[in-house]
């Protein structure tokens, strides 16, 4: 194969005319949405089960700092969310970070982000959909209906939580004395009916709610729309009555100390605030839906971003002023505050708005993939069912079933262990690439266009690059974390085998910032692109590797089908 058709790009307008034949042909997708609408999306993707789940272990190892963590994570997704932005509003396509990859690096890279967008939203909703499944159960619990834990456990906690139960037990440990959690998958396992040594258990729940979901998408995008709305206007008021009334409980000695475990601590928590800034990408995915793609698009980011972010950080200093950090360190540590406290009536308030929090993190992620899919379907990199419109709904019908089983099936069965992280990766991923595509289209802000839309602001790299590095620099010195761990030893393959991820920053870092100085290359980008790589550098080894999986079992699948169906490669042969 000419690997310079592996790197085949389309052109700004050939995406365009495409799509405008496509939906000229087909009747094209509804466009209701507006900018409350989008911004209701990405508030609705953002505010899940990090505000209401990961913030507490964040917390934990952070403290209160963690607050700080949410404004940085804001500033680099803000970063990316620029860059995000003049894509949106110069390809109003709803393909997202894939086409933005096709008309930058072309297609193969298009390929890997559409691929790795396919592993962002699939495991994070079954991880949504487990987590949505643990808080209504919970919530059904305090209604006085009891949903037995054999049909709300998946599969493999049951397993394992039942076979380390029978472990403690047999070395002594009363039944009483088991954790909530391993208590609850014995009991799971044990009174699971079975067939043979198979134990019948299930998450029904998670189940349920992605099918309701998944026919609300399958429906239309303007019963999705008003569900959506309905879903984000209750939790953004749940959230503010709990800032509301937590606030009067904060005992400002919990703040201290602000960073117990330094920058690295604060860090640790990165894995589950990014989990959630995937919102981003989910905006720009309904792009074919939006009534005025190049200005709607480009505002709701903004809007999106500085929403969730006051919210996380208000949530954080409240929880982490209300009990001392050190006790955040649970699954549901909202609830968990405000039952200390004795303030039992907001703990059911939190659970509903938890249970809604979540469907509507749901909602938005299912509307999503359906749509990149199609995206490839269009380009011929999957096969034309994923394309296809639903004559009436106007909705990618084949693609939003599929995905609802996509999700569905692996909820029943697999648990939350380490989901976040790889879901995380996935996310940074993207947004290491839509910050590079800027650059490579227009490294130095000076490409022409007709005024119309959102446009990177241009700063020269030149002259603040540099002094940024001596500041973070200095700041990383002076922060705590241990890196003499690099050199222990000195075995130079053990080190390139456990730092890999940071080794690899550290090179990228220095090739990217030499030629952001000597060619002058627009500032935001760059930082966008160093700023995700640092955070995903943070993830850990395991993350890398499995990432590394996913993204070869992709590439097989492409040079298996996708490369001999090319549509740009079709075209090419035509014409020569």
């Amino acid at each position: 194969m000419n690997l310079e058709n592996l790197f085949r790009k389309k052109s700004i307008s050939h995406i365009l005319s495409d799509a405008d034949s496509l939906a000229g042909s087909t009747g094209g997708m509804k466009r209701t949405l507006r900018v409350f609408d989008l911004t209701a999306l990405g508030v609705a993707a953002i505010i899940g089960a990090g505000i209401f789940s990961t913030i507490g272990n964040a917390a934990a190892s952070g403290g209160p700092a963690v607050s700080l963590l949410f404004v940085f994570t804001a500033i680099a997704c803000g970063l990316s969310a620029m860059c995000y932005a003049e894509f949106a509003s110069s390809i109003p396509i709803s393909g997202s970070a894939y086409t933005y990859a096709y008309v930058s690096f072309g297609e193969l890279i298009a390929w890997i982000i559409g691929w790795d967008l396919i592993m962002e939203y699939a495991i994070g909703n079954i991880a949504v959909a487990i987590s949505w499944s643990g808080y209504f159960t919970g919530l059904m619990d305090g209604l006085g209906f009891h949903i037995p834990s054999y049909l709300s456990t998946d599969f493999l906690t049951a397993s394992r939580g039942y076979q380390a139960a029978v472990d403690a037990m047999n070395a002594g440990t009363p039944l009483s004395g088991l954790s909530p959690e391993m208590a609850d998958a014995f009991s799971a396992w044990t009174n699971a009916p079975h067939i043979g040594n198979f134990h019948l258990v299930a998450d029904i729940p998670a189940l349920f709610i992605v099918f309701v979901i998944t026919w609300i998408c399958y429906r239309g995008i303007r019963e999705s729309r008003i569900t959506n709305d309905f879903f984000v206007l209750l939790k953004v008021a749940i959230l503010l009555l709990v800032v509301g009334v937590g606030a009067f409980y904060v005992k400002p000695e919990n703040w201290s100390p602000f960073a117990p475990n330094g920058l690295g601590g604060v860090l640790k928590g990165v894995s589950g605030v990014f989990f959630a800034y995937i919102g981003f990408d989910a905006i720009s995915t309904t792009a074919e839906e939006c009534k005025n793609p190049r200005r709607d698009l480009p505002l709701s980011m903004f809007y999106a971003l500085l929403i969730t972010t006051i919210l996380y950080v208000l949530i954080s200093l409240v929880l982490t002023g209300m009990v001392s950090y050190n006790e955040l360190g649970v699954s549901d540590p909202m609830a968990y505050v405000f039952t200390k406290l004795h303030l039992t009536k907001l703990s059911g308030v939190i659970a509903a708005g938890a249970v809604i929090a979540m469907a509507s993190v749901l909602l938005v992620f299912q509307l999503g993939q359906p749509r990149i899919w199609m995206s490839m379907s269009r380009d011929g990199l999957l096969p034309p069912i994923f394309a296809r419109l639903h004559p009436k709904y106007r909705t990618p019908g084949f693609s939003t079933i599929l995905t609802g089983f996509v999700v569905a099936i692996p909820s029943l069965f697999l648990n939350l262990t380490e989901v976040t992280d790889l879901t995380s990766i996935g996310t940074l991923f993207a947004f290491i690439l839509v910050s590079g595509g800027i650059l490579v289209l227009n490294p130095t802000g000076q490409q022409k266009h007709d005024g119309k839309g959102f446009r990177v602001p241009y700063a020269d790299s030149r002259r603040y690059l540099l002094p940024i590095w001596v500041v973070i620099l200095f700041a990383v010195w002076n922060s705590g974390i241990d890196i003499s761990s690099l050199g222990s030893g000195f075995n130079l393959f053990e080190v390139v085998k456990n730092h890999f991820p940071f080794l690899t920053f550290c090179i990228v870092s220095i090739v990217i910032t030499y030629k952001a100085v000597a060619k002058r290359w627009s500032l935001i980008p760059v930082l966008g692109l160093l700023t995700n790589l640092g955070l995903m550098s943070q993830l850990g080894v395991t993350n890398w590797y499995r990432f590394g999986i996913w993204l070869i079992v992709g590439l097989l699948i492409y040079f298996s089908y996708g490369s001999k169906h090319s549509r740009i490669k079709e075209e090419d042969a035509l014409n020569m």
